[in-house]
């Protein structure tokens, strides 16, 4: 069962990083439907690995448990050795398309807000709040 749960998880983690990746080309194309029609779907792949996960710690535990608490590496088989593995190389890969992807979103962010306060200009009272000025594009001329 172990190994089932880890295979299963790890192809979660694998879908999460092939849609992050289509995220980024699709922020770089300014195709921003597609990014926010996946994102429903990405939600339910980290929703589906986060019970998963539970499912792999709980039989982690049994396992543990059961050979009387001998280290866990002693207990397990070669193929659940390699399928953790792999799922920590498949979770570290989303931590670096992660990051990648989330510098996308924050340079485009930045220029949208950058445009909106060019257009519409604010006044800014520290951190706390901002105050949009009377902008002169909405002036009207009698």
């Amino acid at each position: 069962m172990l190994s089932h749960y880890l295979e299963s998880a790890t192809k979660d983690v694998n879908s999460l990083i092939k849609l992050t990746k289509d995220d980024i080309a699709d922020i770089k194309e300014a195709n921003h439907r597609n990014v926010a029609s996946r994102v429903s779907l990405k939600n339910d792949l980290i929703q589906s690995f986060i019970t998963k996960k539970s499912l792999l710690d709980n039989e982690l535990l049994k396992k543990v448990e059961e050979n009387s608490g001998k280290e866990l590496e002693s207990v397990l088989t070669k193929e659940e050795k390699d399928g953790l593995s792999l799922m920590k190389e498949a979770l570290n890969s989303l931590h670096l398309v992660n990051k990648q992807y989330a510098k996308y979103v924050v340079s485009v962010s930045e220029f949208y807000n950058s445009l909106l306060d060019s257009m519409f200009p604010r006044e800014s009272d520290g951190y706390q709040k901002s105050t949009p000025k009377p902008a002169s594009l909405l002036k009207v001329r009698v």
